[in-house]
């Protein structure tokens, strides 16, 4: 049994069927955690944090892609 680092629900865990790296969801909040030990079971909440700032990351590439295929064209209709 270990507790969901968020919410602290209990989530039933059996140790001998569980991997280290293995990805659970909280049942109560949807968190995903990953098993980061088995024996004892404990785990570490996934941060979203990360996937967001990815897509922030992509989204500002697009832009500045956006940006940069504008002056091109400026470019070409100055010659």
């Amino acid at each position: 049994m270990v507790r969901c680092p968020k919410c602290a629900t209990e989530v039933d865990v059996d140790e001998d069927e569980v991997e280290e790296g293995e990805i659970l969801a909280c049942p109560e909040c949807e968190t995903e955690m990953e098993v980061v030990q088995i024996h004892p079971v404990k785990v570490n909440a996934i941060s979203d944090d990360e996937d967001d700032e990815d897509e922030e990351d992509e989204e500002s590439d697009d832009e500045d892609g956006v940006v940069e295929d504008d002056d091109e064209e400026e470019e070409e209709d100055d010659a």
